[in-house]
């Protein structure tokens, strides 16, 4: 009898036939529809349209988050998610609480073996090859559905057999797919042959971590599309909310005592850059910008690219670093206009000025074409040069901008309709997770051959 090669693929193969086979059995004997933690109604047929099925109320639920150690606009989101289910736990790989000024005090934050390793949080950048072991670790057992918000690695956690797993994607791993806009200006010049030798391997893990979740969730058409091209999987697109009412409120209660006021006195008008201060948000070219036109510009935030920007800045620009949301919203109603020199995977922070009633000047590309109307809630500059963004800065001033026009459009963005809009796809992706596998369990055993 001849064991060449051929004969051991056949019988691995067939091993691996026998235990599938096994395991359907097992599903149409013993398992119930692998969701029935979730379901408060509906008809159980194969099929059956998921309209009229809600959530049990004692539905256990876990948000997975890829790491707590910086406020932007991915933790915004989490936090307008979390109001849905207030009593679940939110599980990351790192947590740093100070990065938040108090605002997860009230949730539970459950962390990774990373937390451990001593100034981990501060240095997340530089854990990111055990990244994927971190997610891997993380125990959902227990629970029926499983949230997961992501711009890189918590699409890639597994859940119970039996759970529903949704993922609000706000951006494909950027440093993987898109290295010329994230990764080349913040990877070490030593560190770059090596990065570019594991990114093909890492790439295959993240396109097979993209397909462990049952549903994806874009934040806008711009991150639906790059799914598509990325991971060759469809979204759903749900906007990132914002809370209109607070950033048209002039309320200073929560002003905190020890924090220093804005550079510019009352009355001094400024351009405005709200972002992480990162490479691929391009803040030089609003710096580059006002320094020319001698404009005052005030920058918050922070980042790795705070010292270089430092040295680009002239005499009128001006940095805040890190501040609370009071002083983050008297910044937005104060400004002249909000400045997004980046292409944005939705732009947040447009739909804040729109709120507080302040136009914004942001390159035309990416979400930015989502959330800012021409010459109704900003102007658009179209070359990545500071010469075409000055261009833009001067038009506003020729221009008015009706606050209630602009808010109007940040309504269509509220908070509420975040969250009614994200309940209607829980409830839609629950029916359809259970006649998927309804239908997987009656499906016969078939032998491979006979397909």
């Amino acid at each position: 009898m001849a064991f060449g090669p051929r004969c051991c693929l056949a019988r691995r193969r067939a091993i691996r036939e026998l235990a599938a086979a096994k395991n359907r059995r097992c599903v149409r004997r013993r398992c119930p529809p692998r969701c029935p933690a979730l379901l408060e109604q509906g008809n159980g047929r194969v099929g059956a349209p998921p309209s009229g099925i809600a959530l049990r109320p004692d539905v256990r639920v876990a948000f997975v988050h890829d790491y707590l150690t910086q406020y932007g606009g991915a933790e915004r989101v989490l936090l307008e998610m979390h109001k849905l289910y207030p009593q679940a736990p939110v599980y990351t790989s790192l947590y740093r609480p100070d990065a938040f000024a108090g605002r997860f005090r009230h949730i539970t934050v459950r962390t990774s073996f990373l937390q451990r390793i001593p100034a981990a949080a501060q240095h997340f950048r530089e854990m990111l090859p055990l990244y994927p072991l971190a997610f891997r670790s993380l125990d959902l057992r227990g629970y029926d559905l499983v949230i997961s918000s992501t711009t890189s690695f918590a699409k890639a956690v597994r859940v119970p057999a039996r759970a529903l797993h949704i993922s609000y994607v706000n951006t494909p791993t950027r440093f993987l797919w898109y290295p010329e806009e994230y990764a080349s200006r913040l990877t070490p010049a030593l560190a770059r042959p090596l990065l570019s030798a594991v990114t093909p391997l890492m790439r295959r893990w993240d396109f097979a971590a993209a397909q462990r979740p049952h549903f994806l969730i874009a934040n806008s058409f711009n991150v639906a599309r790059r799914i598509m091209e990325c991971y060759r999987r469809h979204s759903d697109v749900l906007h990132c909310p914002v809370d209109v009412d607070e950033f048209a409120s002039t309320n200073t209660a929560d002003d905190r005592l020890d924090e220093a006021p804005l550079p510019f006195h009352a009355g001094e008008p400024f351009y405005l850059v709200m972002t992480r201060l990162l490479p691929y948000k391009r803040v030089e070219l609003a710096v580059a910008a006002c320094n020319q036109l001698r404009a005052n510009l005030l920058v918050v935030g922070s980042g790795p690219q705070e010292n270089r920007l430092r040295q680009l800045a002239g005499p009128t620009v001006r940095f805040a670093g890190t501040v609370s949301e009071a002083k983050r919203r008297e910044a937005l109603q104060r400004a002249r206009a909000v400045i997004v020199s980046g292409i944005e995977d939705l732009g947040l922070v447009a739909l804040e000025a729109a709120a507080a009633g302040t136009p914004t000047v942001a390159f035309a590309r990416g979400g930015s074409l989502e959330t800012v109307v021409e010459r109704e809630t900003g102007v658009f500059f179209y070359e990545p040069s500071p010469d075409s963004l000055m261009r833009a800065l001067q038009q506003t001033t020729h221009l008015n901008f009706g606050s209630d026009v602009m808010r109007a459009h940040a309504r269509r963005f509220s908070s509420d309709a975040f969250r009614a809009k994200l309940t209607a796809f829980i409830e839609r992706y629950v029916g359809e997770f259970q006649s998927r596998t309804l239908a997987a369990a009656a499906a016969p055993v078939v032998p491979s051959r006979l397909r």
